[in-house]
């Protein structure tokens, strides 16, 4: 082997007749500016070795080149740029072979595209996920993929940006051949076969005809499925327009499609989601600090949230213990876990030979809190009573080994009054999870007072384990989710007592981007909860504090919601209907309270909505609950339904003005200066000029 070019990230070399190009730019292969530009001498050093008659274009460790170098992420661009690098390669009048393992994204995935064959390793991955990042292909994807795979598999892949199996992607014609055994072997193989013969140029195949139809019966399909949201659209338009002209042509409208939407607030909006969601798990209290042992977990409680903890470690390879009071609890609890794992297999989510295994071996059950004595970390999850978790905590206190972690997946109740029930407060953490507990990735990792430093960590490495995102929060009432959505939630209330409709507070705050209405919300959760929690908080309500007697009235005559069929919406149909029974009961309620009521538009209902979320979320950051703005975003973006392409309620403050809110929060108070009082941060990063992502400065992602 002949050693032509080398440098940090890129090499060249060749073995017989074949030039092969190696990226080695750790951890994976991202394309940055010194991966670029060795791209580019590599290319012109393979163009101009006279022995070499192909090459291939390899990457080092665990994958192929699977995204952008997200340092690089809002800098100016350096030359050479990535659509210039892939032009050049494709331009070469030798033959070039891809060779793709591991994950093949983005603008790695455009650059095998430029390449003349694609090749890759059996369980190799590949997509185009720009869209989630509120932009699209900008490398040529748009007007390559189209030209291998046709108009609507690429369109499919560009715009709901899935990852597509190797296997798929052959039958797609996406690549030309799987590997078999070594894929450096192979890829060589190939290029061998390759070399001598003309390349083939993805830019120089047929573009595929327009369908105009076609087109604009996605874009319809995506308004419903992904409302507000324009990368998806914008990607359709430019994938269709491109393709109706020349391919050089097609570039420049993809280029100019790129361009409008990296200047667009959904962009800056999902790029601050996705870098603050790998900054939340950076805590100096845990910098260095050694996790303890996760192998063997205990869960007690077999409801809803219980089963769903349980299936979600053993998803991901853990061993399981669930506690039940009784034997025909037990059985309950077997049944559901069996039912969650039997939904897993039916989703192609998990094989059904690894659910027998899982079943027969690594989930037990059991009503004696002793067999949890060897586990590593034990979640409580049983009702959310004070007296029935300090009961259950001096049980596990006495069985648990040493430096057994404790958790807690209270929503609300205290963890250092939970502590306290056992003579270790260091091991004991809140885990709150969200229902369902196998699905939603958010984990609160509450801190309390002792909590030690290695039980921090070991609940931030749960998270990890589990593919969830973890976020620390202090404790309070209902930590940070949930401290701020009580806020928020009086703040529609009082809304719907003054003369709205719990319809239209749900339309007006889906049109601006929830994934679902706040009274859908209590329908899907059970009215039971809502009133169990104001039951549990009447002793300390203030006399000024307004109370959704019309909730208690529905509570009252057993309209829970989805689970009774009944609840601020009718579930008899497909499409829930409102409930016939509200506008009495609010006409009733008004009455009795002394309330004229009056109209409200869409406007004002999503102004005091997001006011009160703001200004609640200010005082969380403010006494360190939330230890940054960015933590609240993510907490609202992965429990809340908050929309994601909006970039969080702290980043959406920053955008629509701190001063507005301010103001909007000072006239609301003129008729009610209990509820709306500005939150001192909010007043001070008004008077000087600055805004929550200030507060933000010097986190690392």
């Amino acid at each position: 082997m002949t050693e032509r070019f080398s440098q940090m990230s890129v090499s060249y070399a060749r073995q017989g007749r074949i030039g092969l190009i190696t990226i080695d730019n750790p951890p994976v292969n991202a394309t940055g500016h010194a991966v670029r530009q060795g791209l580019m001498d590599a290319a012109r050093d393979f163009a101009a070795d006279t022995g070499a008659d192909a090459a291939v274009i390899l990457c080092a460790g665990r994958t192929w080149v699977a995204g952008a170098d997200i340092s690089e992420f809002g800098k100016p661009s350096q030359a050479p740029i990535l659509p210039d690098v892939i032009a050049a390669i494709e331009s070469l009048d030798k033959p070039v072979v891809a060779a793709l393992h591991g994950t093949a994204l983005g603008g790695g995935l455009e650059l095998a595209l430029g390449c003349h064959a694609r090749i890759a390793a059996p369980g190799t991955r590949m997509g185009l996920p720009e869209v989630t990042l509120g932009l699209l292909p900008g490398a040529g994807g748009t007007q390559r993929l189209p030209r291998l795979i046709g108009t609507a598999a690429a369109l499919d892949i560009i715009t709901s940006a899935r990852q597509v199996p190797a296997a798929q992607a052959l039958d797609l014609g996406l690549i030309d051949a799987l590997s078999q055994g070594d894929l450096t072997a192979d890829a060589i193989a190939l290029a061998d076969t390759l070399a001598g013969q003309p390349p083939r140029r993805t830019r120089d195949l047929p573009a595929p005809a327009p369908d105009p139809d076609a087109a604009q019966a996605l874009k319809a399909t995506l308004a419903r499925k992904l409302p507000g949201q324009i990368a998806q659209a914008t990607a359709v338009d430019v994938v269709t327009d491109g393709l109706a002209q020349p391919f050089n042509q097609g570039m420049a409208i993809e280029r100019a499609g790129f361009m409008a939407l990296m200047d667009s607030p959904q962009r800056a909006a999902l790029i601050h989601a996705f870098f603050s969601e790998r900054a939340v798990a950076h805590l100096p209290q845990i910098k260095g600090v050694t996790p303890r042992p996760l192998d063997r977990i205990g869960v007690i409680g077999g409801g809803t949230m219980g089963a769903g903890i349980a299936v979600s470690c053993l998803l991901a390879g853990l061993d399981v213990t669930l506690i039940e009071r009784d034997d025909q609890a037990t059985a309950r609890a077997q049944a559901t876990v069996g039912d969650l794992l039997a939904g897993a297999v039916s989703r192609g989510k998990l094989a059904a030979a690894r659910r027998d295994a899982i079943l027969s071996g690594a989930f037990r059950t059991d009503t004696d809190y002793a067999a949890l004595g060897q586990a590593d970390l034990i979640v409580e999850a049983v009702f959310e009573s004070m007296e029935v978790k300090e009961q259950v905590f001096a049980a596990i206190d006495r069985v648990a080994k040493p430096d057994a972690v404790l958790a807690t997946n209270t929503s609300y109740l205290d963890v250092d009054r939970i502590a306290d029930a056992t003579r270790r407060p260091r091991d004991v953490i809140g885990l709150h999870f969200f229902s369902p507990a196998h699905v939603m990735r958010l984990l609160e990792v509450v801190v309390a007072d002792r909590t030690a430093p290695e039980v921090v960590a070991t609940g931030f490495a749960l998270a990890k384990r589990l593919g969830k995102i973890a976020v620390r929060a202090g404790v309070c009432d209902g930590f940070i989710g949930n401290r701020i959505l009580s806020h928020y939630r009086a703040a529609v209330d009082a809304m719907v007592l003054d003369g709205a409709s719990p319809q239209q507070v749900d339309r007006a705050l889906t049109d601006f981007g929830f994934a679902m209405g706040p009274y859908a919300v209590s329908d899907l959760a059970g009215l039971d909860i809502g009133a169990m929690t104001r039951q549990r908080k009447a002793v300390d309500r203030h006399p000024r504090d307004r109370v959704p007697v019309f909730a208690d009235r529905l509570y009252e005559q057993g309209d829970l919601g989805r689970k009774t069929g009944r609840g601020y919406y009718v579930y008899a149909d497909d499409k829930p209907q409102p409930n016939p029974d509200l506008p009495a009961i609010l006409d009733a309620v008004r009455s009795d309270l002394g309330i004229t009521p009056r109209d409200f538009d869409d406007a004002e209902i999503v102004a005091r909505t997001m006011a009160a979320m703001v200004n609640e979320a200010a005082r969380t950051v403010a006494d360190g609950t939330a230890l940054r703005p960015l933590d609240v975003d993510v907490v609202m973006l992965n429990g809340y339904g908050f929309p994601r392409w909006r970039g969080g309620p702290m980043h959406w403050a920053d955008a629509h003005g701190l001063d507005r809110i301010l103001s909007d929060i000072r006239r609301f108070a003129e008729d009610d200066d209990h509820f709306w009082q500005p939150a001192p941060l909010l007043a001070e990063l008004v008077a000087d000029g600055r805004g929550f992502a200030d507060l933000n400065q010097g986190t690392s992602a």
